[in-house]
């Protein structure tokens, strides 16, 4: 004991004494000098004492779409650390294919008290699904924030990267390398995401290739699943259409893409360039490194933690959306187009 002692007050630079005085809770300590001390059980690894650990300020839901995709665990990270450092306890809840859903989590959450709830990637980026739910939500008394995704029917904040200018960023540096047939693969049309990624993919080839929206869509734009088989399926086709690029609205679709090359023979990226979405960890690593855009994700789960708190504090912010600009990251996936090569 009285090694650790000496230990903690060496760490906080303070008497031995006044270490004794804040464990055992008597009066007459600052209250900076308390906190050194309690700064200083945390950096050493030492528990503190029951009467000491701060109380939770309460649950917060968090629930996110499957884990396999690393950038859902990267952004629950972010948002749960966030809710750790205000004194809120985050409760992690997945939906899985055959699992619970959105609305089953959500009851399961309130039915726990949960002092508010963070959706990532939910039922509010579907233009098919019903908003009404978050209304009943709302009437019920729940603070909540929208993360990826939104609907104009549902009066709540929401936190979005901007998907148009995601896709600019990627278009405008594969026109640079001399692409002239990029093409665009992505998940279900009924997310906003996705219709917001197409909106600025189709501008941006028609701004700088001068080809027409609807030849873009038509020819150049492939739907399928947010999985690696998803963007191997999507990017086959692609590469049929004689694409010599191909943007991918999300990393493990990439990885598809780029599975997909390599069985028809192709490489990359000397035949063929590959952009993700994400900048997921550990996508750097790959072979080759991926190019992608970078989602903010510290901004963006920090943003969420934030905004909910208030909601909690009953200030609320305000009920619109606030976008976060993404970031071109280039590593080895991208090369000038084969025909530039060749000319040069």
């Amino acid at each position: 004991m009285t090694t650790r002692l000496a230990d903690i007050a060496a760490q906080a630079g303070v008497s031995e004494a006044t270490v004794s005085r804040v464990l055992n809770g008597k009066p007459g300590v600052a209250a900076t000098t308390r906190q050194s001390v309690l700064a200083a059980l945390d950096v050493l690894g030492y528990e503190r004492p029951v009467r000491l650990r701060q109380r939770s300020e309460g649950l917060v839901g968090l629930i996110t779409p499957e884990l396999e995709n690393p950038i859902f665990p990267a952004l629950a990270q972010v948002i749960g650390q966030a809710l750790t450092r205000q004194g809120y306890t985050p409760v992690l809840a997945t939906q899985t294919p055959g699992g619970s859903t959105e609305d089953e989590l959500t009851e399961m959450l309130v039915d726990r008290g949960v002092a508010g709830i963070i959706y990532v990637s939910g039922l509010h980026a579907d233009t098919n699904a019903d908003m009404q739910r978050y209304e009943r939500l709302r009437a019920q008394g729940v603070p909540f924030v929208l993360v990826d995704g939104f609907s104009s029917k549902v009066q709540a904040p929401f936190i979005s990267p901007d998907d148009r200018a995601a896709m600019s960023l990627a278009v405008t540096h594969l026109v640079s390398l001399g692409h002239t047939r990029i093409g665009l693969a992505l998940g279900p049309k009924r997310f906003v995401p996705v219709q917001r990624k197409i909106e600025g993919f189709v501008r941006t080839v028609q701004d700088q290739l001068d080809v027409s929206p609807e030849t873009v869509e038509k020819e150049f734009v492939q739907h399928s699943l947010y999985t690696l088989e998803g963007g191997q399926a999507a990017a086959t086709a692609l590469i049929e259409r004689n694409c010599t690029a191909v943007v991918c609205a999300s990393d493990m679709m990439a990885l598809g893409a780029i599975r997909a090359a390599r069985q028809q023979g192709l490489d990359v990226p000397k035949d063929i360039s590959v952009v993700g979405f994400d900048d997921s960890p550990l996508i750097a690593f790959t072979d080759p490194p991926l190019t992608t855009v970078r989602k903010p994700v510290p901004a963006m789960g920090q943003a969420a933690v934030r905004t909910l708190l208030e909601e909690i504090g009953g200030t609320p912010a305000p009920h619109s959306e606030f976008v976060f600009m993404p970031e071109l990251v280039v590593r080895g996936s991208t090369a000038s187009a084969p025909g530039e090569r060749n000319r040069s």
